[in-house]
């Protein structure tokens, strides 16, 4: 199974609207036969993949599924059904599938006489495939908040300047992020001062990921940014009522909100475009709009040694003004990048407080 799941983490990127699965086959004596993992939305599941590597091996033996094997036909046909054709005595898979559309295929292969187990390794397997069970679940896409800043708070100094905050060896990390979702955002505080690229460099084979800019006005992407060009697709987010002249790019208009446009009105536009996962590169101002809007799933900080004393914050803009109001989190890694210190966390599930005794 841990092989399965690693399998599963190459399709990290490319998948979607479908999630990342691997599939390891073992013959009736227990040796590995046949392995695979789903590479593409509409192309062949992960067991079809490991059951075409097995050939007639595969018969009387196991697969290992990191998602249950699916029910359904869509672009594809049924992977529980594909499974009893081949002659599979067992099946072990980590994580229920939650899509009403395709589950039941546990059910489908009992009633077919195959043995199944469930729950191998869930944790880690859920851990895999957070985006996809988080947008099946939320009707969203997963948002990542990544942000780079000294050891003070600050991700630029007074005059402006920023690059470079962190290392070379966090910013190719970046680029791995990049990789693994399926947008990148930014906000027009960002285009204004940096116009980014956002798209994915040395990383061979990498699916671009949407670019996207929040640009509430329609003003901050001009003639020649770099982010227009044809490197990776992108997708300008403007006010329903903007009236400056638009770029020639893909653009779709949202209701404005109190601050900039509506978030939940942008991550619908997202969704409904086949994107389950966001990377939010966005400044100070957007990823407070994020947070506000309980948008965030996870925070990732690299944090570099460095002091600057002024400048802007990481953070602005959130709805909070009390620290009884503080979003707390809880940290689940923190790793050495070259000389900083990547931290990641999600925001603290709150726990429901205790029945009264009668």
């Amino acid at each position: 199974m841990r092989r399965a799941l690693a399998l599963a983490a190459l399709g990290l990127g490319a998948t979607s609207p479908n999630p990342v699965v691997g599939c390891v086959i073992l013959d009736a004596h227990g040796e590995i036969v046949g392995e695979g993992y789903h590479q593409r939305a509409g192309g062949p599941h992960a067991e079809v993949h490991a059951l075409r590597a097995a050939g007639d091996k595969a018969r009387g033996g196991t697969a290992l599924v990191t998602l249950e094997p699916c029910n359904h036909t869509g672009r594809t046909g049924p992977c529980a059904q594909a499974l009893i054709e081949a002659g599979i005595a067992r099946v072990v898979y980590a994580v229920s599938d939650p899509n009403p559309t395709a589950t039941g295929g546990a059910e489908t292969l009992r009633n077919a006489g195959v043995a199944v187990e469930s729950g191998l390794l869930e944790e880690e397997a859920r851990a895999g495939n957070i985006a996809w069970l988080t947008s099946v679940k939320s009707g969203r896409p997963y948002v990542t908040w990544k942000y780079a800043a000294t050891l003070d708070g600050r991700i630029a100094a007074a005059d402006g300047t920023s690059r470079w905050i962190s290392s070379p060896e966090s910013r190719a990390d970046v680029h791995r992020l990049r990789a693994e979702c399926d947008a990148v955002v930014v906000g027009s505080g960002t285009m204004r001062a940096d116009d980014p690229h956002l798209a994915v460099r040395g990383i061979e084979g990498a699916v671009q990921p949407l670019r996207v800019v929040v640009d509430t006005e329609a003003a901050a992407v001009k003639p020649g940014a770099r982010i227009l060009d044809d490197s990776a697709p992108t997708l300008i987010a403007v006010a329903e009522d903007a009236t400056a002249d638009l770029p020639d790019a893909e653009v779709v208009r949202l209701p404005r909100a109190a601050r900039g446009l509506d978030i939940p009105a942008l991550l619908d536009a997202l969704y409904a475009r086949g994107v389950r996962s966001v990377l939010l590169e966005g400044g100070p101002t957007l990823a407070g709009a994020f947070l506000e809007a309980g948008a965030v799933d996870r925070v990732i900080g690299y944090l570099a040694p460095v002091l600057l004393g002024a400048g802007p914050a990481a953070l602005s803009g959130a709805g909070i003004t009390t620290i009884t109001d503080a979003l707390r989190l809880d940290v689940s890694e923190t790793a050495r990048i070259g000389p900083d210190l990547r931290i990641t966390a999600a925001p603290r599930v709150p726990t429901a407080p205790a029945p009264k005794e009668s």
